[in-house]
């Protein structure tokens, strides 16, 4: 299996979430809001490795799928995060640029998804790789 961009940014970003739940964890003693945002902000990742494994579009789809909402509650978290001040501005900008990139690639990827299965019917010989790829990637 391939490294794309998507993987890459999805792990990546999987690393700070982790390390915002340890933070708010020891420094802002927040365990409720913390154990939310670290379940959906490493799930996008996770959901995007196991997309990687899918053995037919429709599986791929449904992973990209899931890992697309699981960035959107995330972000929803981020907000409450910073809306609340357990997360200073700074941190917030930098995490919620990196959730939106996410957003926006797996929204891409799902477009494209959508746009090959009105033309195209599953072929036998199907390569998940080979959706990954965006136009902006």
């Amino acid at each position: 299996m391939k490294e794309t961009p998507v993987k890459t940014k999805s792990y990546a970003f999987a690393i700070r979430i982790v390390r915002l739940f340890q933070w708010l964890c020891k420094e802002k003693t927040e365990f409720i809001l913390s154990k939310q945002i670290l379940r959906c902000g490493t799930s996008i990742g996770a959901n995007v490795e196991e997309a990687g494994g899918s053995y037919s579009e429709k599986e791929f789809a449904a992973k990209i799928q899931i890992a697309f909402k699981e960035a959107l509650e995330t972000r929803y978290w981020l907000h409450l995060l910073h809306d609340t001040d357990y997360i200073e501005t700074p941190a917030f900008e930098s995490l919620y640029a990196d959730c939106d990139e996410l957003i926006r690639i797996l929204s891409a990827i799902t477009k494209t998804l959508r746009e090959k299965t009105c033309t195209v019917h599953e072929s036998p010989d199907f390569d998940p790789d080979s959706l990954y790829s965006t136009p902006n990637s």
